[in-house]
């Protein structure tokens, strides 16, 4: 029998094609979910995930949203933001009101739970952004806010 090689370590963040001379791409997407791993932490004791905070976010800050324009917003799919909605609804986070043509639509706007919730949600968030840029000068992440934002809007601007 024939003696197998071990499958070659993983390296751990920060190493290999996981550091400096990984794609960019990558990178980006082990920040976000080293990030996300954090947001959802940070909120568990509140039973609300980053998708959920992203949702009640966007619907503090453009109140009377569809799900289809929330989904746009909070970068989540339609079915996910469905579930969010429902389960936000059920914890009497948001209400749900018609639309005044389009009887199918409805309007998402945030209770006075949701928005209490939200309130100590986004503390804890914004403790998490200031250890995220505590050793940016204040150019270094205008700089880097402005490469994300030109990131995620390069195909829009080509089309």
């Amino acid at each position: 029998m024939r003696k197998q090689n071990p499958p070659p370590a993983i390296p751990a963040p920060g190493e290999g094609k996981r550091g400096e001379q990984g794609y960019l791409g990558y990178l980006l997407r082990q920040a976000a979910g080293a990030y996300r791993l954090k947001v959802e932490r940070a909120l568990d004791e509140f039973g609300v995930t980053q998708a959920q905070f992203a949702a009640l976010t966007m619907i503090s800050a453009y109140p009377g949203l569809s799900n289809a324009d929330l989904a746009r917003l909070a970068v989540l799919t339609p079915q996910t933001v469905s579930v969010i909605v429902g389960n936000l609804e059920k914890a009497g986070s948001l209400v749900r009101r018609p639309h005044a043509v389009h009887g199918r639509i409805q309007h998402l706007d945030l209770s006075d739970s949701g928005r209490a919730l939200l309130k100590k949600c986004r503390e804890r968030v914004y403790r998490l952004e200031g250890a995220l840029t505590a050793g940016l000068s204040a150019e270094a992440e205008r700089a880097v806010r402005r490469w994300l934002v030109a990131v995620a809007t390069a195909d829009a601007a080509r089309a």
